[in-house]
């Protein structure tokens, strides 16, 4: 069943290797990711960039997992490609969490319009996935191995599977545009239509469990909500191609300053928006607890109908309802000063919708067209994170290698082959990101150097002056 997906989303999730990455050692680039991500930014450099830039159907391409809670699991099966819980404590009352941010552009294609105001419009497509989960103990080790629940001194399991998050994904369409409203400051603005892929929603803020015996029966009771556009792989196979069932809009604003003394200071919101999940979608409201699922003769039953038994509790009496879910969106802040050879930057980053966000140093040393990144970030969900990034940036080519979480990375492939790789080692985590892209067409010079400049002689304005002007003649 699809719902199994969502109570065990933590190790689904980690399989498909999708989990929180922000790439802060893009920021302040002026690469084309950078100019997608921070709308206000600018791709082209005057008398160097030429006038198009494109990644050429060669994806940015980002992976990285993080997991807090039991992290022996995870290792295990990578090193010995089984799935047990024997070592995980349960009747404890602990919650692990686990939280995606997943971006990957297939295609983007940016165009500098105008010599004045420094106008550059961009198009791009995108595929987005977001998840948030807290999840029990005895979450994992109900699809292991159900005698760990067999406890003669101890029957009741209260609140054992209270679990609570969600996931979703889409395609992402955007248009973005940004400007020069003087020499110092700058504005951008992205604008996206976006068409739902997956959803899941769950909530259990009651439940029991309690095993007489080795051999059942076995009773469940649970009570919460539940919310999904598929239960099957045929429905979810008709949302992956981008027909907008699931429609939605998002927005994105941001803005840079440059002051003379040095100090770049950057803020954005980003990806404010919300879907709409078609009415084919399902809804549940569940309650068993005065009438809970009775399993009899465990010994008989294979894991899979266990599993199918106890999720059916959330799917039973679904019904089909349209709804909205927001968009992951977040409010970024950034600060930074080049002294030489090395410029740093502290960035802010806090999600506004769900919990969570980071605080990052970004570490950037040059050296010609070279440049390597180091970028410690704290998590505000207590974990600390160290990310490396190596670039080769010229005004018409870019290249880029990094990993948000360098030592974790290699901590956990090192531990596949390594006889100590079931002890804990805090969390773990698994991370690179690559990209490139190209800029061809006419050069972008100045109009004393260029015969031929985009927006030069005409009677340009600035979009953001006029807009602005609005408000001053409204106070008039």
């Amino acid at each position: 069943m699809m719902i199994r997906k969502c109570l065990t989303i933590c190790f689904l999730l980690l399989c498909f290797n999708q989990l929180k990455a922000q790439q802060y050692g893009l920021f302040n680039t002026k690469t084309l990711f950078d100019g997608f991500e921070n709308p206000a930014q600018k791709t082209f450099v005057l008398d160097s960039s030429r006038q198009f830039a494109s990644n050429f159907l060669l994806p940015y391409f980002g992976i990285h997992a993080v997991v807090r809670g039991n992290e022996n699991v995870l290792r295990t099966l990578l090193k010995e490609g089984v799935y047990t819980t024997a070592d995980v404590p349960l009747n404890t009352g602990k919650v692990n969490s686990l939280f995606q941010h997943t971006n990957i552009y297939l295609l983007n294609f940016k165009l500098f319009k105008s010599y004045k105001y420094h106008k550059e419009i961009g198009l791009s497509w995108q595929l987005r996935a977001d998840a948030q989960v807290d999840y029990t103990n005895e979450t994992l080790a109900i699809f292991d191995n159900y005698l760990r629940f067999y406890d003669e001194n101890n029957k009741n399991f209260n609140n054992a599977l209270n679990d609570r998050g969600y996931s979703q994904s889409y395609h992402q369409f955007s248009l973005s545009y940004r400007e020069n409203y003087n020499k110092k400051l700058a504005f951008g603005v992205k604008l996206s239509l976006l068409s739902g892929i997956s959803y899941n929603k769950i909530n259990i803020d009651n439940s029991f469990l309690t095993l007489e015996s080795g051999n059942g029966p076995m009773i469940v009771g649970l009570k919460g909500s539940y919310a999904t556009n598929f239960q099957t792989g045929k429905q979810l196979g008709k949302s992956i191609a981008p027909f907008f069932k699931n429609p939605g809009a998002a927005i994105s604003l941001g803005t840079s300053y440059s002051a003379k003394s040095g100090i770049f200071i950057m803020a954005n919101i980003k990806d404010l928006g919300l879907i709409r999940w078609s009415k084919s979608s399902y809804v549940n409201n569940f309650n068993n607890l005065n009438d809970p699922l009775v399993l009899d003769s465990l010994d008989e039953m294979a894991p899979g109908d266990i599993e199918n038994a106890i999720t059916g509790v959330l799917t039973k009496g679904s019904k089909n309802y349209a709804f909205y879910s927001a968009t992951n969106a977040k409010a970024d802040f950034m600060i930074s000063k080049t002294y030489g050879f090395y410029t740093p930057g502290l960035i802010v980053s806090k999600n506004i919708f769900h919990k969570g966000g980071e605080v990052a140093m970004v570490n950037r040393f040059y050296n010609r067209n070279f440049s390597v990144n180091v970028v410690p970030a704290y998590n505000l969900y207590n974990f600390l994170q160290v990310g490396m990034q190596g670039m080769y940036q010229t005004p018409n080519f870019e290249v880029f290698l990094g990993s948000d979480n360098l030592f974790k990375t290699t901590s956990l492939l090192v531990g596949k082959n390594d006889s100590n790789s079931g002890v804990s080692k805090a969390y773990n985590s698994a991370s690179v990101y690559l990209g490139a892209s190209i800029k061809f067409g006419y050069v972008v010079e100045h109009p004393q150097n260029s015969s031929y400049m985009p927006g030069v002689g005409d009677d340009e304005q600035s979009f953001f002056k006029r807009m602005f002007s609005l408000f001053k003649n409204g106070k008039k």
